[in-house]
């Protein structure tokens, strides 16, 4: 029984001893399980925080991608624009070469020309000279001649009177017995004259070369005005009362076509000190295509004459500020880069290398009386035109200076124009228009 009981103890505390083991061994599983289960959470939570970082990494990664392509595009262009600048450079380059060396082979035919100039103007003073001491000689020459004259006609006096009682009565005398005539034609006194004949043609031509060539320079003297009674042919006329920005006329009509050359007539009357605005045509990316004013306050007696700013042209102000009518004239040649500009039918200024090869483009807003800084608009009162404008006129050609003179000794307006007062200009403000037909009814 004692080994019984000692088998018995032995068996349950073997039993006992796998119980302890069984039950740590389902602790320790469920200890692995737990742990298990958190490493899966874990891991979880680390892929979706791995899988989010992914996600942000592809967006800025696309987002650069975008950027690159961007700076890629924008480098391009700037190289393609840097390569055009270059050539652009380069071909400017060349122009101006061709350009300073054609200055400098125009410079020095100039001064070949003025270097043959000033050598003929040399000859021609020593041809003056003795053109002078021969001018001279001869005075002196038919002064003697003069005398040796009056001498020969005091004998021939006294050989009639001392042979008046001697005379024989020439009918009875036969042909053979007559005495022999004198000669028809004395060569001396004859040959004389027409020198004198000559030298007196060829001053009077100087003379009147001379004159003509007058003519041609500026003179800063006040010219006469025209006889207004006497000029018709004007159709109408613009009174421009003040200088009020509200003051102005505008052509719905406009420029259609480009203009490479152009001509502006227009008399003139008015009693400020200073021109103002006749004309201005602004467009979108230039507010002085073409401009015609003069300004109050201005410290010089000019006004400008502008072909696409900054390029322009001061002219003479005198004498179109006395309150007294003129006609005027403004005409432009891309073709020959020339201006003329005629007061009174007489050539007051001109010149060359303006804006040639230019055009004045169609489109724009054209406006008489105000300056425009902006387009149709941006008006100030002192470039503002006060007076009277009658008969204006605009041709898309040079006029030559015959038609000029018919224009202002009212002989009508020649063919070809583009724009005038009938074309009923929309008025502005106190702009009143007048109709009248000839000059002396413009008041």
């Amino acid at each position: 029984f004692r080994r019984f009981q000692d088998m018995t103890l032995t068996h349950l505390q073997g039993i006992a001893e796998n119980y302890n083991i069984s039950y740590n061994i389902d602790a320790r599983f469920h200890h692995i399980s737990d742990q298990q289960r958190s490493l899966t959470e874990a891991f979880n939570a680390s892929s979706d925080m791995t899988q989010q970082e992914l996600n942000g990494v592809k967006f800025w990664l696309k987002k650069v991608q975008k950027k690159t392509k961007k700076l890629d595009l924008k480098i391009s262009a700037l190289e393609g624009a840097m390569a055009e600048r270059n050539k652009q450079i380069i071909k400017e380059n060349k122009a101006q070469d061709v350009a300073m060396a054609n200055f400098t082979t125009t410079l020095s035919n100039q001064k070949r020309i003025i270097y043959q100039l000033v050598k003929d103007k040399g000859e021609l003073q020593k041809g003056m000279e003795v053109f002078r001491e021969s001018v001279e000689s001869q005075g002196r020459k038919i002064a003697e001649l003069e005398k040796q004259l009056q001498n020969m006609q005091h004998m021939q006096q006294n050989e009639i009177l001392a042979a008046s009682a001697l005379i024989v009565p020439e009918i009875n005398r036969t042909p053979e017995e007559k005495l022999p005539e004198p000669p028809q034609n004395d060569p001396g006194p004859i040959t004389i004259q027409q020198r004198l004949l000559k030298l007196k043609t060829k001053h009077n031509q100087r003379k009147k070369f001379h004159e003509e060539q007058l003519m041609l320079i500026p003179s800063k003297n006040i010219m006469e005005p025209m006889a207004a009674q006497h000029i018709c042919n004007v159709h109408s006329m613009l009174v421009f009362p003040n200088s009020s920005t509200e003051n102005y006329a505008t052509f719905t009509k406009g420029l259609r076509e480009p203009l490479h050359e152009l001509s502006i007539c227009s008399w003139v009357k008015t009693n400020a000190s200073y021109l103002g605005t006749i004309l201005s045509y602004a467009t979108e990316d230039n507010d002085n295509k073409l401009v015609l004013h003069g300004r109050n306050g201005a410290t010089y007696d000019a006004f400008h004459f502008v072909i696409g700013d900054p390029a322009f042209r001061e002219l003479p102000l005198v004498p179109l500020i006395d309150g007294k009518w003129h006609h005027i004239c403004f005409i432009w040649s891309s073709i020959q880069g020339k201006y003329w500009f005629y007061v009174d039918r007489r050539l007051t200024s001109t010149g060359s290398r303006f804006q040639k090869g230019y055009e004045i483009p169609p489109g724009g807003s054209l406006v008489l009386g105000q300056e425009q800084d902006t387009l149709g608009g941006g008006f100030d009162s002192s470039e503002a035109f006060v007076g009277n404008l009658a008969g204006f006129a605009m041709w898309n050609r040079a006029l030559s200076p015959g038609e000029v003179s018919g224009i202002a000794t009212g002989k009508g307006l020649p063919r070809g124009t583009i724009l005038t007062l009938a074309d009923d200009p929309l008025i502005h403000g106190a702009v009143e228009r007048v109709d009248c037909t000839c000059l002396e009814h413009c008041p």
